[in-house]
């Protein structure tokens, strides 16, 4: 019989499922990411092929990420409400044949429908993927399991750059295509590997029945969740500020060429965020063993070691500076990426894990649509992105001070035992 302790404190052999689960869902991450970004890296190819405006490219990713955020919620009540592993495999199934069936479109009313349906579908993973790893992740290898699928993730995004080379070496169609059949053909695969976490036996018994408005009661009548919720949403704000204008900054500054930028601010700046996000997880884990709130304290700690690194690198009038302090800040920031969800699971109802994350991607996509803009009118009132970049320093500082004031009671006894009704 599995006890309670069993479950909070095992940790899983090294080549055993729940490592085999994590490395399948990073290929899933990658893909998720990959197939989203790709489009941004062939704009001229579709351009060419479907006469559009500069304002309709934009609302091709616009209308992604408003129908992403909105349905965020909505998806993270179906992973709770049914079984993880088959949203998963069908949000994948769905976005990849959405993916394929953009490389058939003809008009732009196809593309933006073809993009709506895949802010719809893909919407549906995220929260699914992460509530899923922390079901078989307790609280030994939680964080570590979190941040090396979001590092895959960090992988799908970096190499959003075939896309590009597809679309001039093929054509944009062939791109949007071949990852399509990739992606359907990795969700025929997953139907045979991929499973739900099993209930250990002391804890089946009869639970409330799962209803989306009580799973918004059980959230936000948690003062620890609202600090979560409002943390990650000014998170949000800062990273899409960041990553919107530092190809800008590194061009306007350095006086580079549009490649030489864009190569400053992705090559170097995600490879940090990879190893930060590993980093983080790994560290959260092992300080866990000594202090239960060290999956709160680190990324608290590492966001305000963060905020040098974005005042240095944007009002230094050295390169290399600028790219030290940028890669500083990329790499500490993902310390909160690798712990989000292990501190859900920690703060909130187990019933409601991915419906909670799903409230926060929406947040986050909301505010982060502000910051977007925000830095615009910024730039139009002829603000300089130096003075963006330190408006986003003060913002993570306010951002870890949240994050620290989570608090976090009687760890070991809830931590990983979902809440029952009582019989």
């Amino acid at each position: 019989m599995i006890t309670n302790n069993d479950i909070t404190h095992q940790k899983p052999k090294l080549f055993s499922y729940p490592w085999l689960l994590v490395g399948l869902l990073c290929v899933v991450g990658a893909l998720n990411y990959l197939d989203r970004m790709i489009i941004t890296t062939m704009r001229t190819s579709i351009v060419d092929a479907i006469p559009m405006t500069d304002a309709q490219f934009g609302l091709l990713t616009s209308v992604f990420l408003w129908i992403y955020g909105l349905l965020s919620p909505v998806a993270g009540f179906l992973a709770d409400r049914f079984n993880r592993s088959k949203v998963i495999i069908g949000s994948l199934f769905v976005w990849s044949l959405v993916t394929w069936l953009t490389s058939q479109a003809t008009t732009f009313e196809q593309l933006l429908a073809t993009r709506a349906l895949m802010g719809i579908s893909e919407a549906c993973y995220i929260p699914a993927a992460l509530a899923l790893i922390v079901d078989y992740h307790k609280n030994v290898t939680k964080s570590l399991a979190t941040g090396i699928h979001i590092a895959g993730v960090y992988v799908g995004q970096s190499l959003g750059f075939l896309g590009g080379w597809l679309a001039e070496s093929h054509s944009w169609n062939y791109a949007f295509s071949v990852f399509g059949i990739v992606g359907i053909s990795y969700a025929v695969v997953l139907t045979f590997l991929l499973k739900d976490a099993p209930k250990p036996q002391t804890l089946q018994v009869q639970a409330p029945k799962i209803n989306f408005w009580d799973a918004l009661r059980q959230l936000f009548r948690q003062p620890a969740y609202l600090l979560a919720l409002s943390a990650w949403g000014l998170l949000g704000v800062a990273s899409w500020m960041i990553s919107a204008w530092l190809p800008t900054y590194y061009k306007e500054a350095f006086s580079l060429s549009q490649t030489d930028a864009g190569v400053y601010a992705t090559a170097y700046f995600y490879v940090a965020m990879f190893f930060g996000v590993l980093t983080g997880g790994a560290l959260a884990d092992y300080w866990s063993k000594s202090n239960p709130r060290a999956r709160v304290l680190l990324p608290a700690i590492s966001l305000v070691l963060a905020c040098p690194g974005i005042v240095l690198g944007g009002t230094t009038s050295i390169l290399w500076v600028a790219v030290a302090g940028f890669m500083l800040y990329a790499f500490m920031r993902p310390f909160l990426d690798a712990n989000m969800m292990p501190v859900l699971s920690m703060i909130s109802d187990s019933r409601y894990l991915a419906t909670g994350y799903g409230i926060l991607n929406l947040f986050s996509c909301v505010v982060g649509g502000i910051g977007i803009y925000a830095g615009g009118a910024l730039r139009d009132a002829n603000i300089n992105l130096s003075l963006m970049f330190q408006v986003a320093a003060i913002t993570l500082l306010i951002c870890a001070f949240l994050f620290y004031k989570i608090p976090i009671k009687n760890l070991q006894q809830t931590e990983d035992v979902p809440e029952v009704a009582a019989k």
